[in-house]
């Protein structure tokens, strides 16, 4: 059972970081096309819900958003939170590989 919710949230991560990753560069091709643009709030909660990876990895690969302190500063925040509960869900054996 333990390994399978570990899979499922893996998978689920996985997931939500290629999404991070989409949104950020759909959101740095419409900023240079001068097109709708994605809202900051979604791509914070897109960050939120897992996309954190994707998102931070996204700003940097498509050199987007990096000016922001709020995303300079924000993302890896919400990156570490992420990587701290995965650190404590393994070591308490709620996740287990």
């Amino acid at each position: 059972m333990t390994r399978t919710v570990t899979l499922v949230v893996l998978a689920y991560l996985a997931v939500m970081t290629i999404v991070g990753l989409i949104v950020m560069k759909a959101d740095k091709t419409k900023a240079e096309k001068n097109k709708w643009r994605i809202k900051e709030a979604t791509l914070f909660l897109i960050s939120a819900i897992g996309g954190s990876l994707g998102t931070w990895a996204g700003m940097y690969l498509f050199r987007h958003k990096t000016k922001h302190w709020y995303f300079v500063v924000g993302m890896p925040l919400i990156l570490i939170l992420h990587i701290a509960l995965l650190v404590f869900l393994f070591s308490k054996g709620i996740l287990a590989l």
